[in-house]
């Protein structure tokens, strides 16, 4: 069996268990199923429904983290979300807080020459488990793209962008990491699931 064969059966394989997994996410979030959840639809009295809000109704109030980086950018951390493929999803958004147009750094790519062939991204992006005594970074996908926000435009005064990295997902009973970013405030956050 030839070298090349043995990597393109490798390669199909991986791509086989990257579609099969990224399949059954789909069917898990499509909402279908036999669950005994109330009806989002009907009135919130036939729900047995007081005012909690569902998770699809937005974010929390309180951000779990605000970190200040150059230029009057700001990164503002609402989510991180534990997936039950072994991940963890941190969501937020981006915003310009100076006066003038700013340009998102080169920097927050990250160091890494791979991830900097794929345009600038977040791709710099740790979380510090210092229970765990370990770190972590953004996950990459079979291409050596980094699974963050990528290819950023110049934000405007106040021009607010939604961000996501996905890491691998810390220990289940650690519930509290430090999020790091290049060029910005280091932040604990709270994680959830």
């Amino acid at each position: 069996m030839s070298i090349r064969f043995t990597r393109r059966t490798r390669r199909g394989m991986v791509a086989l268990a990257l579609a099969a997994g990224l399949s059954l996410g789909a069917a898990g979030c499509s909402g279908e199923g036999g669950d005994d959840k109330p009806d989002a639809s009907a009135p919130s009295s036939e729900r047995g429904g007081g005012s909690d809000p569902s998770t699809q109704e937005g974010k929390s109030e309180e951000p779990l983290a605000e970190l200040n980086g150059p230029s009057g950018l700001m990164l503002t951390i609402t989510s991180a979300q534990r997936d039950a493929g072994g991940f963890l999803t941190v969501s937020g958004d981006l915003k310009n807080d100076a006066d003038k147009v700013a340009v998102v750094p080169a920097q927050l790519s990250g160091n890494e020459t791979e991830i900097i062939r794929n345009g600038r991204s977040l791709g710099g992006a740790t979380l510090v488990d210092s229970k765990g005594k370990k770190r972590y970074y953004v996950l990459r996908d079979t291409e050596g793209r980094p699974l963050t926000t990528t290819n950023f435009p110049n934000l405007k005064v106040g021009e607010s962008l939604p961000v996501f990295m996905q890491f691998p997902a810390p220990p289940a009973d650690t519930t509290e990491v430090t999020f790091q970013l290049p060029m910005f405030s280091a932040g604990a956050i709270e994680i959830v699931g």
